[in-house]
């Protein structure tokens, strides 16, 4: 290797999916990369121009994705970032601009390197698919629609991994079709492959049985040759939905046999049938929220947030976009909200006495909640003669309390701290919301400020979304009046610092049931979420309540902070994702995690995270001159 040649192999290295290749596979690549040089402002494709044979990779400096007749960025490529790889595979022409927006040096990578290299490397391919995926969303303009739009939401499922049957079963070429469909109806399946060498040469379904032995034109005393369909159709096993339905409608046929290498000569690993495919699109996002609007009971509605729960699952195997995740299972659990809302209402003798809104607060506020834990909620209905307060009240408690029965046979626990709109506390009129969040925000204790941390992130689930408007107002305006409140919200904001000892250990629980646990929600995310929440408060922005768009924003109104509001939203990915696996893992909230499980690399990323958290909390205490109050 030449020195430019070890260079981009250094950089490419640390960087998926290049890190999932064999060093052999890597250094192929990087002899045939091309190296473009950028100024500022310098076009490397236009939109409408023919697509080029490869797709890029960022190694210094940003490329800016633009909308050519609008001139809006839709993306912003960052060191190690691939794009250009949507465009690769759909060919045609560019529907977007690639701009540098600062000096940059990019890395092209041709598509016939692609197809040898990576494309072959299963854990490579399947990355750059989710990575496929997580573009279209910003490239087809944001399939997830708002909810007060109509449009339906689509998913990336067809960008996806097939999951298809690990162990099909087979026979060899001397088997009579007698014994292969004795075989077949003992296995319970409708399919066989005829094997050499455990090799796929051909396969037998329901339907070659049914034409060729049940109308006697062939004797089922014959080997399975005689009516075997072959060539097979085979692919490698990181073949996606799409490829699959293409190949099936291409081909006539029902079943693709997935071998090592995706060709006919190397070893049988599965089948991938019709019906696999069915049973796919069935878990699809899009199609559970469909069945959702059609729910009846809150028992179904349980069933679809089960298969929400294994959609989840399919999308952190596959490496898809943390923020696409949170996004589809937010929407679900909303949309099993609304319904198990509508349910409730249909329920009480008579329709609400005034409009009214549910709101979700906390991590389900921030659209932040992936795994099933306890609901908190809350109900503002509008206000009434005070003469009807306590009957109107009364109404909406006896609602709520439907709603959190229905949420909790879903499968979301009822809060233990009550935080939910059952409570008297937490059903009120919008004034006395109001008159609730001024007191907060007036005598700023350790108890309300630690309900501020919870009900200031609230989002509008349904009903009138003027009330939740007007709360909204109500808490800047209580916040403008009370400045030193900030510096209150700060002070909480630090109690939690980096959680590493002197010596860089890890700080975990000392006593209880998570003794020598370590609490990656309190000690690692909450810090984040806590300083996101109190400087998009200080930038009086109503429109933001998740923390990585908050930090997204923030970088927008101070371009000057933007590397450390980055690195915070960049950690909270990486920390929501790492709950998340946890607790898919365990079958648990992923909180508590113990640490001896963990490999090296993993402790190494968790305490990479941590340095975020160091760097925006010394940004609060400069910026509200808190170190006289520490």
């Amino acid at each position: 290797m030449n020195t430019i040649e070890e260079r981009i192999y250094d950089f490419l290295k640390a960087f998926p999916p290049f890190s999932m290749l064999t060093s052999a596979q890597l250094l192929e690549i990087c002899k045939a990369i091309d190296i473009h040089y950028l100024e500022k402002d310098t076009d490397l494709f236009i939109a409408g121009d023919p697509i080029d044979n490869q797709f890029y990779v960022v190694k210094d400096g940003a490329i800016g994705l633009f909308r050519e007749e609008t001139l809006a960025l839709v993306d912003e490529c960052d060191v190690g970032d691939i794009f250009g790889l949507r465009a690769l595979m759909r060919k045609g022409e560019y529907k977007l601009s690639a701009k540098a927006i600062e000096e940059s040096i990019v890395y092209s990578i041709s598509s016939e390197l692609f197809e040898d290299y990576i494309t072959t490397n299963a854990e490579a391919s399947a990355f750059l698919m989710s990575s496929f995926a997580a573009n279209i969303s910003y490239i087809e303009s944001n399939p997830l629609q708002h909810k007060n739009q109509t449009e339906p939401i689509q998913d990336f499922f067809e960008e996806q991994s097939a999951d298809y049957s690990k162990n099909p079963v087979h026979c060899n070429q001397q088997t009579s079709i007698k014994d292969a469909a004795q075989i077949m109806t003992n296995k319970r399946v409708g399919s066989i492959i005829i094997a050499k060498n455990n090799m796929p040469i051909g396969i037998i379904t329901d339907k070659d049985l049914r034409t060729k032995i049940a109308t006697g034109l062939v004797s089922i005393d014959e080997s399975v040759t005689k009516i075997m369909s072959s060539p097979v159709i085979t692919y490698p096993e990181n073949i996606t939905v799409a490829e699959a339905q293409i190949a099936m409608i291409k081909n006539r046929i029902t079943h693709l046999c997935i071998t090592k290498d995706g060709t006919p000569n190397s070893e049988l690993k599965g089948l991938l049938s019709e019906h696999d495919i069915v049973v796919i699109r069935e878990n699809n996002a899009s199609v559970l929220v469909k069945e959702v609007k059609r729910a009846k009971t809150a028992e179904q509605l349980k069933h679809i947030r089960e298969r929400a729960h294994q959609v989840l699952k399919r999308y952190i195997k596959q490496q898809i976009p943390i923020t696409f995740a949170t996004k589809i299972i937010a929407l679900v659990n909303e949309s099993i909200t609304q319904r198990i809302i509508d349910l409730a209402i249909a329920e009480m003798p008579e329709a609400p006495p005034t409009t009214f809104s549910w709101l979700a607060i906390g991590s389900q506020g921030r659209e932040e909640q992936l795994l099933l834990t306890d609901q908190d909620n809350a109900l503002v209905f509008n206000n009434v003669n005070e003469s009807d307060y306590e009957k109107t009240q009364t109404y909406f408690l006896e609602l709520s309390k439907k709603i959190n029965h229905g949420l909790n046979i879903v499968g979301f626990e009822l809060c233990p701290a009550d935080m939910m709109g059952s409570n008297p506390k937490w059903c009120l009129s919008v004034s006395k919301w109001n008159e609730q969040f001024k007191t907060w925000i007036t005598k700023p204790d350790q108890d309300n400020l630690m309900l501020c941390t919870i009900f200031f992130d609230f989002e509008y689930v349904y009903g009138d979304i003027n009330l939740v408007n007007m709360m909204a107002e109500s808490i800047f305006e209580s916040i403008d009046s009370r400045d030193i409140f900030l510096n209150y919200l700060g002070l909480n904001a630090l109690k939690n610092p980096p959680p590493l000892s002197f010596f860089r250990q890890f700080l975990v629980e000392q006593d209880g049931a998570h003794k020598d646990q370590f609490d990656i929600k309190a000690r690692a995310m909450m810090p984040l979420v806590d300083a996101a929440r109190l400087l998009i408060l200080s930038k009086n922005t109503k429109t933001h309540s998740n923390t990585i768009t908050r930090y997204e924003k923030l970088a927008e109104l101070e371009p000057q902070n933007k590397d450390v509001y980055f690195a915070c939203r960049n950690a909270f990915k990486k920390l929501l994702r790492f709950r998340t696996e946890q607790g898919l893992l365990h079958n648990d909230s992923g909180r508590f995690i113990d640490l001896e499980t963990l490999s090296k690399a993993n402790r190494l990323e968790l305490k990479n995270c941590f340095k975020a958290v160091k760097d925006i909390q010394d940004l609060i205490q400069t910026r509200f001159k808190l170190s006289q109050f520490l």
